[in-house]
């Protein structure tokens, strides 16, 4: 008889549905896999979430502040070994209490962005963290300078966005961690580069696959152009509206924006001056059904990203999904991609080339077709959940066999390297890590 096999206890800290972050989404996304392997638990420091959640698993209320290892440990089910993990993004709304929680219990750290200065200056703000913390951890790891700009973000006369082209701010949330787990080359790179010692998994980004995209897009009436997600100056949407606005008269379009707007009073107003109104439509959160059939019906979307924080695309893997082509620029984990299965925006000659993109795919509706199958096939070969949630528990029982000696190693050796940025590292950071994200 063969041995039965023991079931580890996953502890997940993260943002739950219905919070408006694709974090969120993210976590109901690889749940189903994810507790198939283990015996799981979410935790949450929000009042609500969706019900749905429990049917996979057990979703229990914490508070960042006072809870202790002990309280994870009396609430695990498996027999096995036990891990907790943190999600940290960059929206101090969703993650300032999980950030004041990495500061004091040690976990594997999921890294979405890599540049998190926003998150921390807004917990600040906020009244979510202590200045005293944020500036000490900008002093160690960036010495005198970090100390200087952290202050002068917090006095408002600079911002974290241009910061973050030098100090991206995540080493702040390792200090404790055990292991790190992200989803692009960049974010490998650079922790590789700071926390050298610091066990580290690159997994792509993971995305359930949904069934085979049924063509609806018409090939008569307007083109039906989508941007969609939490939308900041670097999503590009200004410039999109200006390639728009220098279209021929006669170019018959409807351009649709679901999702967050940084400044809608800013977008308004320009929809207005460039006398867009008829044309451009501002959803705001749209429920995902609506979103979802919005995206099987356009001819293109608009997923460009100027600059980059290295961060990957929930939104590109829901396009790939639903089988649409889509316009991206070529930074970051977007310039990995391959060559066919999305089209690429290139920064120098941006709205000239989203404008001739705009009329190839007017003059032939089916001209995008091969760029929805390709992107759709490399999704299914490399984000489907099911081998995301099994490489989660191989590097759980990697990391867990030897982290005290790890941590305590890494410790050690942390201050040889949280003065100096490195430098090949701080020259790509500066085109990476400079723009805000949910």
């Amino acid at each position: 008889m063969a041995p039965i096999q023991s079931r580890p206890t996953i502890h997940w800290i993260s943002p739950l549905p219905p919070a408006e972050t694709d974090i969120a989404h993210y976590t109901a996304r690889i749940l189903p896999a994810l507790s198939s392997h283990a015996e799981v638990i979410l935790w949450t420091d929000a009042d609500t979430w969706d019900l749905e959640l429990e049917r996979y698993c057990t979703v229990k209320s914490f508070n960042p502040d006072t809870v202790l290892p002990r309280d994870f440990t009396a609430a695990r089910r498996g027999d096995g070994l036990e891990v907790l993990f943190l999600n940290v993004g960059n929206s101090w709304v969703f993650h300032a209490g999980i950030l004041r929680m990495a500061q004091r219990i040690p976990s594997i750290v999921v890294l979405h962005d890599l540049a998190i200065q926003e998150l921390m200056i807004e917990a600040v703000k906020g009244g979510e963290w202590r200045s005293s913390a944020y500036l000490t951890g900008m002093e160690k790891w960036y010495g005198p300078s970090g100390i200087d700009a952290g202050r002068a973000c917090i006095n408002r006369s600079e911002q974290g966005s241009v910061i973050s082209q030098k100090m991206p701010g995540f080493e702040l949330v390792l200090e404790k961690a055990f292991g790190v787990v992200s989803h692009t080359k960049v974010a490998q790179e650079a922790v590789h580069h700071r926390l050298p010692y610091l066990p580290y998994k690159m997994l792509p980004l993971p995305f359930e696959v949904g069934p085979k995209p049924s063509e609806m897009r018409t090939s008569t009436g307007p083109l039906r152009l989508l941007q969609f997600g939490w939308i900041g100056p670097n999503r590009r949407l200004e410039q999109v509206l200006d390639a728009l606005a220098e279209m021929p008269t006669g170019f018959d379009y409807r351009f649709d924006v679901m999702g967050k707007l940084w400044n809608p009073d800013l977008i308004y107003n320009k929809i207005d001056q460039l006398n867009l109104s008829d044309r451009v439509h501002l959803h705001g959160f749209v429920p995902e059904p609506v979103l979802e059939d919005t995206l099987r019906q356009a001819h293109l979307v608009l997923n460009l990203r100027h600059p980059s924080m290295g961060e990957a695309s929930g939104s590109q893997l829901r396009i790939w999904n639903a089988g649409t082509p889509a316009a991206v620029s070529r930074e970051g984990w977007y310039a990995e991609l391959p060559e066919d299965t999305v089209y690429f925006i290139d920064q120098e000659s941006e709205i000239l080339q989203l404008q001739s993109l705009f009329h190839k795919i007017d003059e032939d509706r089916k001209a995008g077709c091969k760029f929805g199958a390709a992107g759709r096939a490399y999704f299914e070969t490399y984000h489907a959940p099911e081998a995301y949630a099994q490489k989660i528990i191989q590097f759980c029982k990697a990391v867990t066999e030897d982290a005290n000696r790890d941590l305590a190693m890494r410790l050690r050796v942390d201050q040889l390297h949280s003065a100096q940025m490195h430098p090949s590292l701080e020259k790509r950071l500066q085109t990476l890590c400079a723009a805000p994200k949910a």
